[in-house]
C-alpha cells in the first residue's frame, strides 16, 4: 500500500511506519518536526500541522491509504487546542481523502470517548458516549471519532482503532510520566481497591493497526465501525505500575490516599490552575482521579473476529523489553 502516517514521527505513529516499511509498503510520515531515525529508514517526510488544511491537502495527495494517529494527548490544557488539533485536523485529513480519492482511512482514537466515570469491565463497543466529559482531549476524540465513522461510505472505508494505555519502549508519555513522578516519590496508590485495567503493549498497538488496514475497504465488514484493542489481560493497576517502576530500578507505590481526597484535590487544583491561567500539568485532576479509581478492561471479541487481531506480546513479556531498553539509564550495559 502507498500509506501516509499522520504522527508518524510519534510512539505509535512511528511503530506503523516501521511495519509499513518492514513489509515493503511505501509509508510516508506527516508531523511537525523532522525525525531522524524516519530519515534513516528512507521514509518520506513532509512537515506541517494537521490544523493546517494546506498542508494535509499536500501530504495526503497520491495516497490509496491514511492513517490518522496524530492528535494533541493529556489531561490538562485549553479545549480550543484539543479541538484544533483533535476535531478541526481530523476534519482537514477527511477533507484531503475526499479530495484526493483516498479508499482508506484508519484512525486512532480512545476508550477514553466511552469513559463515564464508572468501571468499565468486559464491556464492548456497544457501549454508548456519555453525556458528559471530564478532560477535553476525551470529548474532542469522541467528537473526532463521531466524524470519522459518519464518513463511511462507499468511496471511502473508515475504520476507528481504541487502543488503552499504549507503553513499551519509546514511550514518550505514560511511562516517562510514571518514570518521573515515582523517582520523584509523588505517585500514590488511590483508594485501598486494586481495578484490573487492561493496556495495550506498542508492538500489538501497531500491529492492530496493520490487521485494520488490510481488511478495510469500501462496503467491508470492518468500514463504519469502532474497536477496542488491547492486550487482553485485565491486570490491577497498580501491578503495572509498578512493573514499569521495577524497568528502571525504581521503588514501588507504597503509600494511599483516600478516594475523596484525590478528587477532591483535583477539582481544587484543576480550579486554581484555570484562574491562575498556568499551563503546566496540575499533579491531579478530576479526570486522572476517576481513572486511577476504576476497571478499564474490555472484551475484544470484535477485534480478533473482524480484524484478525491477537496480541502477540503480553504483559509480562513487554515489561522484559522495556527493562532491556531502559537498561542504559540504569547503567546497565
Amino acid at each position: 500500500m502507498n500509506a501516509l502516517v499522520t504522527g508518524g514521527g510519534g510512539f505509535l505513529g512511528g511503530a506503523i511506519v516501521r511495519r509499513l516499511a518492514a513489509r515493503g509498503d511505501e509509508a510516508a510520515s506527516f508531523s511537525r518536526s523532522w525525525h531522524p531515525a524516519l530519515e534513516a529508514l528512507g521514509v518520506e517526510q513532509s512537515l506541517g500541522d494537521v490544523a493546517d488544511a494546506v498542508a494535509v491537502d499536500a501530504a495526503v495527495a497520491g495516497r490509496d491509504i491514511v492513517f490518522h494517529v496524530a492528535a494533541k494527548a493529556g489531561v490538562w490544557g485549553p479545549y480550543v487546542e484539543y479541538h484544533r488539533a483533535n476535531v478541526v485536523g481530523t476534519q482537514n485529513v477527511l477533507s484531503a481523502c475526499r479530495k484526493h480519492s483516498v479508499r482508506r482511512l484508519v484512525f486512532t482514537s480512545s476508550p477514553s470517548v466511552v469513559f463515564n466515570g464508572r468501571d468499565m469491565e468486559g464491556v464492548d463497543e456497544s457501549i454508548p458516549y456519555p453525556d458528559h466529559y471530564e478532560a477535553a482531549y476525551a470529548k474532542t476524540k469522541a467528537e473526532a471519532e463521531r466524524l470519522v465513522l459518519a464518513a463511511n461510505d462507499s468511496k471511502l472505508a473508515t475504520v476507528a482503532l481504541r487502543p488503552h494505555l499504549i507503553w513499551g519502549p519509546g514511550d514518550n508519555q505514560l511511562t516517562p510520566r510514571i518514570l518521573e513522578r515515582g523517582r520523584a516519590g509523588k505517585l500514590r496508590r488511590i483508594g485501598r481497591t486494586n481495578k484490573r485495567i487492561d493496556a495495550t503493549y506498542i508492538d500489538n498497538a501497531a500491529d492492530a493497526h496493520i490487521h485494520a488496514a488490510d481488511r478495510l475497504a469500501p462496503g467491508s465488514p470492518v468500514a463504519g465501525k469502532a474497536y477496542f484493542i488491547a492486550n487482553g489481560e485485565p491486570i490491577p493497576l497498580w501491578d503495572l505500575v509498578n512493573g514499569i517502576l521495577a524497568a528502571c530500578g525504581v521503588p514501588p507505590v507504597t503509600r494511599t490516599i483516600p478516594v475523596w481526597l484525590a478528587y477532591t484535590a483535583g477539582w481544587l487544583m484543576e480550579t486554581a490552575y484555570t484562574m491562575l491561567r498556568r499551563r503546566d500539568e496540575p499533579p491531579m485532576t478530576r479526570f486522572v482521579a476517576r481513572e486511577l479509581t476504576t476497571a478499564h478492561w474490555f472484551n475484544l471479541t470484535a477485534a480478533r473476529r473482524d480484524l484478525g487481531y491477537e496480541p502477540e506480546v503480553s504483559s509480562e513479556e513487554g515489561l522484559k523489553r522495556l527493562s532491556k531498553a531502559l537498561a542504559p539509564t540504569r547503567g546497565i550495559a
